[in-house]
């Protein structure tokens, strides 16, 4: 269940230092959850995928040789499946039921998306993980749609989002039921005790109800499969680092000075 205020008990403290990830269920209410859902098909219906086709993918990363990707640090931008599209170029599927992600600002651009990230619980729960001076780096929108919903490869995301020392953890908020049916999020408890395999540079059963907040420390290895079911999988992701740590300038994710980190005043 989900603590009182945020307030980790100490059992829940241990538990996350033990395996690297933590669980708590009915972190966010189911209004809280169809709100951020609402206002995300409103983005969507506002979005022409014939304008940008650009796509994300963890198996081939051609997302990384992509500006409109590498510059999405500070804005809000959508990002297609892999399978989206037919051998004419056409979407097989709805554009709401074509997308990847959208991110990955969304927290500092947008209301809703910043009303739902800056929660006194969730700031109580980032201050009992051990932050000092915690700063929102970026937000995901999840799509995993239907049938399509790409699989998403082992990976740790401090590869990604590294500091030194490392300091990136995950919050992931399942907005909708997430089961190993439809993709859901996998991880290898106590692996975030390995070393970090890689870094990335810029430039070259279980069911989770909506509602439920996933914590995971950025060395966790974790995985979802591909989504072939008729049921999309949408979730929303956090990624908190520490301002007191250095963040590397060849890090692919950065921001302008017009848009400054914030943490969760």
């Amino acid at each position: 269940m989900a603590p009182a205020g945020g307030r980790l008990t100490d059992e829940m403290l241990a538990a996350y230092r033990e395996a690297g990830v933590i669980v708590l269920h009915d972190f966010v209410s189911i209004d809280a959850c169809n709100e951020l859902r609402a206002r995300a098909a409103e983005m969507v219906a506002d979005f022409d995928p014939s304008e940008v086709q650009s796509v994300f993918s963890t198996t081939e990363q051609t997302q990384l040789d992509d500006d409109y990707f590498i510059e999405s640090g500070d804005k809000i931008r959508f990002f297609l499946e892999s399978d989206a599209f037919d051998e004419s170029g056409q979407l097989r599927q709805s554009k709401e039921h074509s997308l990847n992600k959208m991110g990955h600002a969304m927290h500092d651009l947008d209301p809703v998306f910043d009303r739902f990230s800056r929660t006194p619980e969730l700031a109580e729960a980032v201050k009992q993980i051990g932050f000092a001076e915690p700063a929102v780096l970026q937000s995901m929108y999840i799509f995993k749609p239907p049938r399509i919903g790409g699989e998403v490869v082992c990976h740790q995301d401090s590869t990604y989002i590294y500091t030194e020392p490392e300091s990136c953890v995950g919050f992931w908020f399942a907005l909708e039921d997430a089961t190993l049916e439809n993709g859901c999020m996998q991880f290898i408890p106590g692996g975030h005790k390995l070393p970090l395999k890689k870094r990335n540079y810029r430039g070259a059963d279980g069911k989770l109800v909506a509602g439920t907040l996933v914590i995971f420390n950025g060395r966790a290895p974790h995985l979802s499969a591909a989504n072939r079911s008729d049921k999309s999988r949408h979730a929303y992701t956090l990624h908190v680092i520490d301002q007191r740590c250095h963040y590397p300038a060849e890090n692919w994710l950065q921001r302008s000075a017009d848009l400054p980190l914030r943490g969760f005043d």
